[in-house]
């Protein structure tokens, strides 16, 4: 279940009035909620988050509402893709000031364990039991049920503060790639389509439509690869191999939020485009 679309900082984003996110301040569109998943395992009653975002209150309640779970409902894990504001700030909800849970498993990398371990407030979550960190090690299965496991697959990012990850979700041979965050696909060692043939779903880095989206500002300080980039990189690749390309994690400047060509272009070209709520089947 798809519970945001938005880059880190949502949409609309604070002090921005340009023409991307007036419409927002005018009333005439609506709020965009930060990039997460939820992986839904009704069989066994269970859910599990990927990356805690700023918007965690009106995530987690909407996931409850999804699920008709009645309070108090927390879920039984959330996977963290890496130390960037729209991937984990959303765990300070779990502390002392807000719900004080009690063992909430966070799963996370080496580095992003260590980060959380050492740097305040994160490190009283630990301190107080609200979370319990658990290891992940890439490309090594995390096992949640026997035919359900994650796969943690590192990414080349900004990585200031830890690794960064993308994750494969398996469910027998059904499998959902999800990476939000990467530079450039040419800085991967892995190919991109090659990838692609190993899954049914591929929610992927959709930040910037193109070149030139951030006015007077060098988008080489913020790398990703741009929606008309993975486009051009796939666009000899068969129909059924493109129709399992979803963008996600959209910039505030992104026309794909509110640009009925742009996500005309994108439609047209075999491509798909996340929406809140939406949801996947493995």
């Amino acid at each position: 279940m798809v519970l945001g679309i938005a880059q880190d900082a949502g949409y609309p984003q604070a002090g921005c009035e340009k023409r991307c996110c007036k419409p927002f301040w005018q009333g005439k569109t609506h709020r965009k909620l930060v990039a997460s998943l939820a992986l839904v395992d009704p069989a066994f009653g269970k859910a599990y988050l990927f990356d805690a975002t700023p918007d965690f209150p009106t995530q987690l309640q909407r996931l409850r509402t999804q699920l008709h779970k009645s309070e108090p409902w927390l879920p039984d894990g959330i996977f963290l893709t890496h130390a960037h504001i729209g991937h984990y700030t959303g765990l300070m909800h779990l502390g002392r000031e807000v719900m004080g849970t009690k063992d909430i498993p966070v799963f996370a990398m080496p580095k992003m364990r260590s980060f959380l371990s050492e740097n305040g407030p994160w490190q009283q979550l630990i301190a107080l039991a609200n979370i319990r960190l658990s290891p992940l090690k890439k490309d090594t299965a995390t096992v949640l049920r026997k035919g359900l496991q994650v796969f943690p697959i590192l990414v080349p990012h900004r990585d200031e503060y830890s690794e960064t990850v993308g994750f494969r979700i398996e469910h027998g041979n059904h499998k959902l790639l999800f990476i939000p965050d990467i530079d450039k696909w040419e800085k991967w060692n892995r190919s991109l389509s090659t990838e692609l043939k190993t899954v049914q779903i591929a929610l992927l880095d959709g930040t910037f439509f193109r070149n030139g989206e951030l006015p007077n500002r060098d988008m080489s300080e913020v790398p990703h690869p741009f929606v008309v980039e993975t486009m051009a990189l796939l666009k000899n690749a068969p129909a059924q191999e493109r129709k399992k390309v979803v963008f996600i994690h959209f910039n505030h400047t992104n026309p794909l939020l509110r640009d009925a060509e742009a996500r005309k272009e994108v439609i047209q070209a075999g491509f798909g485009i996340a929406e809140e709520l939406q949801l996947f089947h493995l």
